[in-house]
């Protein structure tokens, strides 16, 4: 089950990856009008909901806690980038508003993971 839980942990850092990645790529094109959400930050943010419902799933199998507070803040938080992205991903143009928020939000996703105890 450690090894599961490994490739899952390793997945859920390619998720996070895909999304800022991304969207960082995304932010040169800002001045030229031409930035847009492309679809690996929605296949980043849909793999980074799924490894981490799967993740605390396999806490409980494990008979382990999580901290069922902390996981809920970062589910929210999850949620409004999903949203973000959900909302701005059919526009030719987004504003690096968008992107910031995205960015920001991720960033704000793993401050919490490693911070919180």
């Amino acid at each position: 089950m450690e090894i599961v839980k490994g490739i899952l942990v390793v997945l859920h850092l390619v998720g996070f990856g895909a999304v800022f990645g991304s969207t960082l790529a995304q932010l040169s094109l800002v001045k030229e009008a031409r930035a847009r959400i492309t679809p690996g930050i929605l296949h980043g943010a849909n793999l980074l909901f799924v490894t981490g419902l799967l993740l605390v799933a396999s806490l409980y199998m494990l008979g382990g806690s999580p901290n069922n507070v902390k996981i809920g803040v970062k589910t929210l938080v999850l949620i409004a980038i999903i949203v973000v992205i959900l909302v701005n991903r059919k526009k030719d143009n987004v504003s690096g508003g968008v992107l910031g928020a995205i960015a920001g939000l991720s960033l704000v996703n793993v401050a919490l993971a490693v911070l919180w105890n």
